[in-house]
């Protein structure tokens, strides 16, 4: 893999159970770019971003972290590997009994031997960095569905990596929230040149946000690009599907 690659996903076939999802796929994901994984329900986009991620065992083929294998690593070398990245699983998954601060910290806790004071510090400053300076002491419950998505950012930040994975960032917000969290992830991604692996099938967020898609279905890659290359001149009738289907059902 080059040096002007961050994730490399070589021959991936994944699935449950024995039965594959998704099969032979191939991509490679640029450093400083926002990527985004889209398709339909069920196309296999969070089932390809858990692989990616070490959290589902892939059947077979090869998912490259920064010039590593996570797929064969093992012990230390693995943890080697999933310190590279921070991941906001759909939802936020914050713990509803810690406070914002001690969401944000919990990566610290495990991976550092900082002291509570600076793991406290360091989680306020990567509160402060997704604009929620000053609820450092609230809980999930005591704020709004964006600013609990804000938070599950600021804690997949918490050890600085260059790479992030969110999967359905947008889920379950309202279309001014989900605009402010687009404007977010594009402000960090170049003011810190943070690279984000997104799976997502918000139309709004896709032309926001998205430097370069794939597009799954069927169990493979059906489509990559410019998203808006894809939409002007799509590939395939999915592909012109997906990205036209509001204009058809309010002609129709």
């Amino acid at each position: 893999m080059d040096a002007d690659h961050i994730v490399e996903v070589r021959g991936l076939t994944a699935g449950y159970a024995g039965q594959a999802v998704l099969h032979d796929i191939n991509f490679r994901v640029r450093r400083g770019e926002i990527f985004m994984i889209l398709g339909g329900s069920g196309s296999g986009k969070s089932t390809l971003l858990k692989n990616m991620i070490g959290l589902y065992p892939a059947m077979s083929g090869e998912v490259f972290i920064g010039g590593d294998d996570i797929v064969g690593a093992r012990g230390a070398a693995r943890e080697k590997i999933l310190r590279k990245f921070g991941v906001m699983y759909q939802g936020g998954a914050l713990f509803g009994s810690m406070s914002l601060e001690g969401n944000v910290a919990l990566p610290l806790e495990e991976w550092t031997r900082l002291p509570a004071a600076a793991r406290a510090l360091l989680a306020r400053l990567k509160l402060q960095q997704v604009g929620l300076d000053g609820f450092a002491g609230y809980l999930p419950s005591e704020i709004s569905g964006g600013m609990q998505k804000r938070a599950a950012v600021a804690r997949a930040m918490a050890l600085d990596p260059a790479l992030l994975f969110l999967d359905e960032p947008s889920s379950g917000l309202d279309p001014v929230t989900s605009a402010e969290l687009d404007e977010l992830i594009r402000s960090l991604s170049r003011n810190l040149g943070i690279t984000f692996v997104i799976a997502s099938h918000e139309l709004s967020s896709i032309f926001a946000i998205a430097d370069r898609v794939i597009m799954l279905d069927g169990g493979g890659i059906v489509a990559e690009g410019d998203p808006r290359e894809l939409r002007d001149r799509p590939t395939n009738d999915y592909v012109r599907a997906f990205f036209h289907h509001g204009k058809e059902r309010a002609a129709a």
